[in-house]
């Protein structure tokens, strides 16, 4: 078994479940694939306001499918590929999309599972869940880019133990390090997750892609909104003391 990425619709939440049972969701060559379309074809999907990361049978993503490794990491082109194309072609579908992405953690998050969740905007953590990048016990460093995303999203200091001691975090230390949106005790933390995708939906679309475009420091015209339906109801809303209809 490969592993699989299913996409679930929810009116204007699309809910991406990793899914790879017996491994705790590591991620196949298969489901990185699966993944860059995915993301892919939500971002020319004007209707989703919303799209929620998360993996199945209790666990986000425990790194990638190391069965698999044999068949293509001791050869340069191949191990060239994986990582720039396969990987990161991936990651890049996730970081350029303009839909708020909201990575709902819950048991192992580790090297692939951290690359994922660097690329959502909002990170939910059970506080049971665990963190980390152990390869250097596989005896292979991180590929740059992707050592460089989950630098910037965890922090340096945490990127170093991670890659240079095998340290695994707990939620505690990845909300402390600025990682996390929240973490989230127990049974409550599915509750806080489904609370801030109504939070999410029920805000401006436009201003939130705008907004992601604005952070991604992507050259646009800043003003362009100015005339736009969703500006005038925003304002109008707040002025005849009413909730927006977005």
């Amino acid at each position: 078994m490969a592993g699989h990425i299913h996409l679930a619709m929810d009116g204007p939440v699309a809910r991406v479940t990793l899914d790879h049972g017996g491994k705790f969701n590591a991620m196949s060559r298969s489901m990185w694939k699966t993944l860059q379309t995915i993301f892919l074809e939500l971002q020319t999907n004007a209707a989703v306001r919303c799209v929620v990361v998360q993996g199945a049978a209790g666990h986000f993503c425990a790194g990638g499918d190391i069965s698999e490794y044999p068949s293509f990491r001791f050869d340069e082109a191949q191990l060239q590929q994986f990582h720039e194309q396969e990987v990161w072609g991936a990651l890049q579908a996730m970081l350029d999309c303009d839909i708020p992405i909201l990575a709902q953690i819950e048991g192992n998050c580790m090297g692939a599972g951290v690359e994922i969740a660097s690329c959502c905007d909002l990170r939910i953590a059970k506080d049971s869940s665990r963190f980390g990048a152990p390869i250097a016990r596989l005896g292979f460093p991180m590929a740059p880019k992707e050592a460089a995303l989950v630098s910037k999203a965890v922090g340096e200091m945490t990127a170093r133990a991670m890659l240079l001691a095998a340290e695994v975090f707990d939620a505690a230390h990845m909300q402390n390090c600025g990682f996390l949106t929240h973490c989230i005790a127990g049974e409550a933390w599915q509750a806080h997750c489904e609370a801030m995708v109504k939070r999410v939906i029920h805000l401006g679309p436009q201003s939130a892609r705008l907004n992601k475009q604005t952070l991604r420091s992507l050259p646009l015209s800043p003003y362009s909104y100015a005339n736009s339906a969703e500006h005038r109801e925003g304002i109008d809303a707040f002025l005849q003391k009413r909730n927006p209809l977005f």
